[in-house]
C-alpha cells in the first residue's frame, strides 16, 4: 500500500518575511532547548511550582514555558504533582516538579 507523508506543520517564515524571520526560524530547536533548561533548572533550585512561578524565574513569559510543559513530562524530565497553585493573577494552575530518577 503506498501511503502519503506530509508535513502539516505551519511554516516558520513566510517567503516575503525579511531574513531575521529565516534567521530565528534556523534557530528554533536551539530556542526550544534552552528554553527547556531553563525551566527544568528552575524547578530544580525553587522546587514545585505553576507556569506563572516558573515564568518569573525563567524571564519567559507564561505563554512560552506553558509550551515546553507538555514535552518535558511526556520525556519523563518534569511531572504534576497534583496540587493547585494560585497565579500572579490569582487564579488557578497547576503545580509542577523535577522528576527524580
Amino acid at each position: 500500500m503506498n501511503q502519503l507523508c506530509f508535513d502539516l506543520s505551519p511554516p516558520l517564515a513566510r517567503a516575503s518575511d525579511p531574513v531575521t524571520s529565516f534567521e530565528s526560524a534556523a534557530r528554533v530547536d536551539e530556542f526550544r532547548a534552552s528554553q527547556e533548561r531553563l525551566i527544568v533548572s528552575v524547578l530544580e533550585q525553587y522546587g514545585a511550582m505553576g507556569v506563572d512561578g516558573i515564568a518569573a524565574r525563567c524571564r519567559l513569559t507564561g505563554h512560552a514555558v506553558g509550551k515546553r510543559l507538555v514535552k518535558l513530562q511526556r520525556e519523563g524530565r518534569i511531572a504534576l504533582t497534583g496540587r493547585i497553585v494560585k497565579s500572579t493573577s490569582g487564579r488557578n494552575e497547576r503545580e509542577w516538579s523535577v522528576c527524580n530518577g
